[in-house]
């Protein structure tokens, strides 16, 4: 009779991924079993494994292998890695993969990151459901049904190189001038892809942080909060450097910031790729999410493309792209999706097609995407609200009438009308709503922002 208490995976098992503190909601016995579950789900006889640099992935991801090992699949561990290698080497494969990583996250979080293969997610309707309820049984005593195909393998694969080989592949960098370019790596896995992808460029790198270390000893490896980027905005302006690069702790997501130190933001980098990728091959599809600047789809059309409007998420994203064909998807948080990199995000190909960029024609950065910033913008503003519907019907009530105002509800709540359009929707994994607003004017954008908040923090 089994007497174990079942685990509560309903704080660790996210939308997109599992993420939770280590030891006490994710350990390597949990991890063992998400294997297994990982291994069932999928029906795979071969998956591939990779880690970050936090203290506590190395133990995870071995005890995930095992886990999927005694299912009966053959594992390849390419060990340390980023997220975007990962799903290199799941697309390279054709395999199903898993990263162990949190992210941005503080150092005593740790999760897992799973793609089927080809780079395809592993979302909520997609899998991750079926693979928590396996675990929580599982957990609670119920017996795993017999391995198919007796005990798997682990073998150890160096992928690194053949990463790069493939992202320099994808850009045309021929023409590049030299260009000082300053990267802060914070102390996560930019430090490890920097050197391997930009060694032979024509670029003079300015290295900070590139030391792993999952105790991120500078600063938290999370470049869209603004205090994050404040040492490489002063190197760059220190160094004179032609421009700013910022990767987040698993180095799928890539922050830039121009000659004069300032950011340009995701929403901007966008429709520059965008641009660039549209003059290759016209008349492709770009997908955006809703919350990145009106600027994006603009941009598009002007480019002979197709801009298609998702909701927030890489799981939605990719799955877009891949029903669309689309070349290439972008969102508001610095993720960055390309159809040549199996429709998955990598931040080191977005840098590359920025170097690219600047580094073809004479003129700063600043100049260059001046053209991509026609809005003024919030930014994402967070607040915690216990009853999020109720917040969100009140702000519809007030707004959807206003100045011919047209409401949707794709991702929480869209409000447009003009000139202006804003949205505010519910975190996937926290108790906030996010509220972002643009217009065409700064002054619209300030009041609108005053005014939405008042309601919802009423």
């Amino acid at each position: 009779m089994n007497d174990r208490p079942s685990v509560d995976l309903s704080g660790l098992v996210k939308a997109y991924d599992v993420r939770g503190t280590v030891p006490d909601q994710l350990d390597e016995n949990l991890a063992r079993l998400f294997g297994a579950a990982f291994v069932e789900v999928t029906g795979a006889d071969a998956i591939v494994i990779g880690h970050d640099m936090r203290p506590s992935s190395p133990g995870l991801a071995r005890a995930f292998a095992d886990g999927a090992a005694e299912r009966g699949a053959d594992v390849t561990a390419i060990g340390l890695t980023s997220t975007d290698g990962l799903y290199f080497a799941s697309g390279k494969l054709q395999r199903p993969g898993a990263m162990f990583t949190a992210s941005h996250n503080p150092a005593r979080y740790n999760g897992i990151k799973m793609c089927r293969a080809g780079a395809a997610p592993v979302g909520e309707e997609t899998g991750l459901r079926e693979i928590r309820e396996l675990v929580e049984r599982w957990s609670a005593g119920e017996p795993q049904p017999e391995a198919r195909h007796g005990h798997g393998t682990v073998t150890e694969r160096d992928t690194l190189g053949e990463y790069a080989a493939h992202l320099l592949g994808l850009v045309d960098l021929s023409s590049v001038r030299p260009l000082k370019i300053v990267v802060d790596a914070g102390n996560g896995m930019g430090g490890l892809t920097t050197p391997a992808v930009f060694r032979d460029l024509p670029v003079d790198v300015v290295p900070m942080y590139f030391e792993l270390d999952g105790t991120f000893p500078h600063h938290e490896a999370n470049p869209l909060d603004p205090k994050n980027i404040v040492d490489l905005q002063r190197k760059v302006r220190e160094t004179g450097a032609d421009l700013g690069l910022a990767f987040d702790g698993d180095a799928d997501r890539c922050f830039v910031v121009d000659e004069r130190g300032e950011p340009v933001s995701p929403s901007t980098i966008t429709a520059l790729i965008a641009s660039r990728l549209l003059a290759d091959r016209p008349g492709s599809t770009v997908i955006h999410n809703l919350i990145t600047s009106r600027a994006v789809a603009d941009v598009v059309r002007e480019h002979g493309g197709t801009p298609v409007r998702t909701r927030v998420g890489h799981s939605f994203i990719k799955a877009e792209m891949a029903r669309t064909g689309a070349v290439f998807g972008g969102e508001h948080s610095a993720h960055y999706y390309f159809r040549d990199f199996w429709f998955a995000d990598t931040g080191m190909l977005a840098a590359l097609h920025v170097i690219a960029a600047v580094g073809s024609q004479p003129g700063p950065l600043s100049a260059l995407v001046a053209e991509y910033q026609r809005y003024a913008a919030s930014g994402e503003i967070n607040s915690v609200v216990p009853d999020q519907e109720g917040a969100i019907a009140a702000v519809r009530e007030v707004f959807a009438d206003r100045d011919g105002a047209v409401a949707d509800q794709l991702d929480g709540l869209t409000i447009s009308a003009g000139d202006w359009w804003f949205n505010l929707r519910p975190s996937n994994t926290e108790p906030l709503l996010r509220l972002n607003v643009e217009a065409a004017d700064a002054n619209v954008v300030a009041r609108l922002q005053d005014e939405v908040l008042a309601i919802v923090r009423a």
